[in-house]
């Protein structure tokens, strides 16, 4: 039986210990903007046909326009970021690779699955996590010179400038792109890689067709063609993200990094605050290697008050 790797959520577990109906909660574990895109009216065959190629297209030109894609790149959507990690270490052969952490673990673990084995010289592989979750850390170009390089740019969207992605159309580049979080729509499970042909031939192999169901291709396509409605959204989230920060370090935590849709802060102990805030029904993120950091998403603009309260 595999052990569950440590992520944020498991709100269902916090419920059965703290009680409270779901709608009670207010969950800040994830780094999922609060405010998501409004869904958009779908054509009926959206759900009753299967996704032909034109629908793919339609969506590939329009992230490529969203994320300034070279046009030697290649493009390949799936079902969330984490069915692209996934697939990764299955398409190449295995040897060492350099994840430096601590950061999200499904890399690490991806490519151990896979018969890779984890190493702390970054000579021929390497997967950097841009910003990384859960510091803020950014990484530039001159920092991943491996053969294989996997940027995992899924948080990057609210700092769009921090983007690698004008190095995807080098040989063994991967830049991976989630829609659900910037997009708030985590549950649609949709997710990108963009970089060397040849490795997203290979993905592309590895995932099959229709990798992506037809409600996730129309409401990607028509959120990748509306920068408004992006560019707002890095707005409220800055100001709702200095607006945590002032208070929680007005609870004596100290501010260690983080993006704008999460922060990250040192407490005295993480845990027992956790606790004292999950007995007002709100659910944060604490990390098993480090017992002082307390990780937290932004809450939804109705939800302030609720976590104002818990201090």
């Amino acid at each position: 039986m595999t052990t569950p790797r440590d992520h944020g959520g498991g709100l269902d577990a916090a419920i059965a210990e703290f009680g409270g109906q779901r709608a009670d909660w207010l969950d800040l574990s994830t780094g999922i903007n609060p405010v998501s895109y409004p869904m958009p009216l779908l054509p009926a065959d959206a759900w009753t046909a299967l996704p032909d190629q034109a629908a793919f297209d339609k969506l590939y030109q329009r992230a490529r326009t969203f994320w300034n894609v070279p046009q030697e790149a290649g493009i390949i959507a799936a079902g969330g970021a984490s069915a692209i990690i996934a697939a990764i270490p299955r398409i190449l052969p295995p040897g060492p690779v350099y994840i430096p952490g601590p950061t999200y673990n499904e890399h690490g673990a991806a490519f151990l699955a896979a018969g890779w084995t984890l190493e702390s010289d970054p000579s021929s592989a390497m997967v950097a996590v841009q910003p990384n979750n859960p510091d803020g850390h950014v990484w530039c170009a001159a920092d991943l010179s491996t053969d294989l390089a996997i940027i995992d740019e899924s948080f990057c969207d609210v700092m769009p400038d921090a983007s690698i992605v004008g190095e995807s159309a080098r040989a063994g580049r991967l830049i991976l792109k989630s829609f659900g979080k910037f997009w708030g729509l985590a549950g649609l499970r949709l997710g990108f890689a963009i970089g060397d042909p040849d490795l997203i031939a290979g993905l592309r192999e590895s995932l099959g067709p229709w990798q992506v169901s037809g409600p996730a291709l129309a409401i990607g396509a028509e959120a990748l063609a509306d920068p408004q409605w992006a560019d707002e959204s890095r707005a409220r989230l800055a100001i709702d993200a200095a607006r945590l920060d002032g208070l929680l370090t007005a609870q004596g935590a100290s501010l260690i990094g983080g993006t704008s849709l999460f922060r990250l802060y040192e407490v005295n102990d993480a845990k027992d605050m956790q606790t004292r805030l999950a007995k007002k029904h709100v659910w944060s993120r604490c990390f098993p290697y480090n017992p002082r950091w307390l990780r937290l998403g932004l809450p939804a603009p109705d939800r302030w008050a609720q976590l104002e309260a818990a201090f």
